[in-house]
């Protein structure tokens, strides 16, 4: 009697054991989910787009429709960053197909999602408009630094051939487009910095490990020089949410 009491005890204690860890997981996928709708990319990049995201046990589904090709890879790259998820697969499909590579469509979807992930420049207050690889600028500046970086950031994404640079500017600054104060989560800032590098042809080649912890990115990996390890950290030192960048990349 009294074994057969200690056989139920435990077949109690087993089962509260599975219901608590089904409830855990339960809470952790609600918890993934929500937070990748409150993240600072999609409120800022996709919001205009048609996504879903369910979570099961940490492997997160993403399906949907996507304005652009760019907003694939910081979708996925996004919810991989976000605490608990184990994996991702993603369903998304862009409105109308992906575009040719190296195609005006593409270069201006890059270009205008380049323009925005980088706190230094105007992203909001550029028109963009490409034809056979060559790109005009139009619209106003917030200073005449900010009109040359964007000339020299937009001539190194892949596929631009030349860049015609009609931008005013403007009298007084623009306001930053981050308030004071504001939150990014490091999934976000992560996910940015990913699409930034890979934008650029001077960094798109190289291999680089991204860590963000607090909005500190430390970036590891292998460059031919000093001056790729340089570049590497411009790109990354004014993507919006970036405190500070601890470059650890080694010269080989």
């Amino acid at each position: 009697m009294k074994k057969k009491s200690v056989e139920m005890l435990i077949v109690s204690a087993v089962a509260m054991l599975m219901t608590a860890g089904s409830l855990f997981a339960q809470e952790t996928d609600r918890r993934i989910e929500s937070a990748f709708k409150n993240s600072y990319v999609f409120n800022a990049y996709l919001k205009g787009d048609d996504i879903q995201i369910r979570s099961q046990d940490g492997v997160v589904t993403l399906t949907g429709t996507v304005s652009e090709e760019t907003h694939l890879a910081l979708a996925a790259d996004t919810a991989a960053g976000l605490p608990g998820v184990k994996s991702v697969d993603n369903r998304l499909e862009v409105k109308g197909g992906i575009p040719e590579k190296d195609s005006d469509a593409l270069i201006h979807a890059q270009v205008k999602t380049m323009l925005m992930l980088h706190s230094n420049l105007d992203g909001a207050n550029t028109e963009v408009e490409v034809k056979d690889g060559r790109v005009t600028l139009r619209g106003e500046a917030s200073s005449r630094s900010a009109k040359t970086l964007t000339t020299e950031y937009v001539k190194d994404i892949e596929g631009v051939k030349d860049v015609d640079n009609e931008m005013t500017v403007a009298k007084r600054p623009h306001e930053n487009r981050k308030t004071v104060g504001e939150f990014i989560d490091d999934a976000s800032i992560k996910s940015q910095i990913k699409s930034a590098l890979l934008f650029h042809r001077g960094t798109n080649v190289l291999k680089t490990d991204i860590s963000v912890d607090k909005g500190v990115v430390t970036v590891t990996g292998m460059a031919k020089n000093a001056a790729e390890i340089a570049l590497v950290t411009k790109r990354i030192e004014d993507i919006h949410g970036v405190k500070k960048v601890n470059n650890r990349m080694i010269i080989k």
